[in-house]
């Protein structure tokens, strides 16, 4: 089973490579902000208490998160993999996640995570904030927020990974196609090992 972990700040394109490495590697993509969306979107429970957070560019608390994402994982078991975008964001998180994983006689391959500078990031999101209307990427001084709660909170999770030997930086900066040639050389040759 390929289960990869994409990560990378807000606007770094985890939402787009994703698409793209579903279609070629055959996974479920499991997006939390996706997810968190939906249920926003819906006025559950789990979205009124998503909204409290997001609206303010602070992470959902651990718990909330873990188990929406296992009710997700459990809706697929026939899957040849999942990439997980947006999760965990946290070693806590992290660590929830290869528990739950081990349970299912799998667990994380590979944590691929996207690197942009902050001033692109920022470009990307008030651009993506104008196309799509989302309230999070609209409010400069909220994406700087959202950016740095990333690097304080978020970041230290790659850590967790690098330990275990799965961590891959991989830039990105380029076209769409360029990020995804350096996203699928590292499945592949990683691929080749196994």
């Amino acid at each position: 089973m390929l289960n990869i972990v994409l990560f990378g700040p807000p606007g770094a394109g985890k939402g787009t490579q994703s698409a793209k490495l579903v279609e070629k590697y055959n996974l479920i993509h499991l997006s939390t902000g996706d997810i968190f969306r939906y249920n926003m979107k819906n006025d559950t429970e789990l979205g009124k208490l998503a909204k409290s957070y997001i609206d303010k560019g602070e992470l959902v608390p651990d718990e909330v998160t873990i188990n929406m994402l296992q009710a997700e994982v459990e809706k697929y078991p026939d899957a040849a993999g999942f990439i997980f975008d947006g999760f965990p964001r946290t070693t806590a998180q992290a660590k929830a996640l290869d528990a739950f994983l081990e349970s299912k006689n799998t667990g994380i391959t590979l944590m691929l995570a996207l690197e942009v500078p902050e001033e692109e990031l920022i470009k990307r999101l008030l651009l993506r904030g104008q196309e799509s209307g989302r309230s999070d990427d609209t409010d400069e001084t909220i994406i700087r927020n959202r950016i740095k709660v990333y690097n304080e909170q978020t970041a230290v999770a790659a850590n967790y990974y690098n330990e275990q030997g799965k961590y891959h930086a991989v830039q990105g900066v380029g076209s769409i196609d360029e990020i995804f040639e350096r996203l699928c050389h590292i499945i592949d040759a990683h691929s080749m090992i196994i």
